[in-house]
């Protein structure tokens, strides 16, 4: 498929996809738009670490050498910007989140996830959403590696949401509890991201994540971390 000008009626005056695999509002591209609040400090590989933490029985940290001998994956999926482009058929290789979930051991009163990025970078996600094959860790993208960019040496891949979602330079996954709203969510964004629901911006229909509690437990999580590295 080629680009197509923009349309300015209303989602609901435009013509139906015909493939079902175009949200409303979203205009199909064959390019691959980079679009970041700024690139941060890139972690090099010599020093790159990666976690799972949070409410699980066995914390994972892993190097460079240690996540790729992950069993991995090749992934084909839709992906769709909240600024309105979608990329059809997207090919990734990575470590599915259901391998790093099931050997950290999630316990059973979890149900959200922050994963968090070089430059401070954070997404909030449910559980059910990152399980079941339905998200991934990649390493590379059409056969080759994650250009920085997009994401490079890692990030995470969410195709069923915004790809806002899908943070980028990602460094690990925390478990929680609690929905400890994420970097953009924090300025305005929707809390959930479904681009099926044209869910773009926080409004009437957003379940908000705890602005008290939870932004406590954060900072505590990210004070942790910190000691750590």
């Amino acid at each position: 498929m080629t680009d197509k000008p923009f349309d300015p009626r209303p989602p609901h005056a435009r013509q139906a996809d015909p493939t079902g695999r175009i949200p409303p509002g979203q205009i199909v591209t064959e390019k691959f738009p980079v679009l970041t609040a700024g690139t941060p400090s890139i972690t090099p590989k010599e020093q790159w670490s990666f976690v799972v933490d949070g409410m699980v029985d066995a914390p994972l940290r892993f190097d460079w050498a240690a996540f790729n001998a992950l069993p991995m994956q090749e992934f084909t999926v839709d992906i769709h910007c909240v600024t309105r482009w979608s990329k059809l058929d997207t090919t990734w290789r990575g470590v599915s989140l259901d391998t790093l979930f099931e050997a950290a051991g999630v316990q059973p009163a979890a149900a959200y996830v922050q994963a968090f990025a070089d430059g401070d970078y954070s997404a909030n996600l449910t559980l059910e959403d990152l399980t079941g094959g339905q998200a991934f860790i990649a390493l590379e993208y059409n056969g080759k590696d994650l250009s920085t960019e997009h994401g490079g040496p890692a990030r995470l891949v969410v195709p069923k949401l915004y790809f806002w979602k899908s943070a980028k330079w990602v460094r690990g996954l925390t478990v929680s509890e609690w929905d400890i709203k994420g970097f953009w969510e924090k300025l305005g964004y929707h809390n959930y991201g479904d681009p099926w629901k044209q869910q773009r911006y926080r409004g009437i229909d957003d379940q908000s994540a705890s602005t008290t509690r939870s932004d406590g437990l954060a900072k505590r999580i990210r004070e942790e971390r910190t000691k750590k590295r």
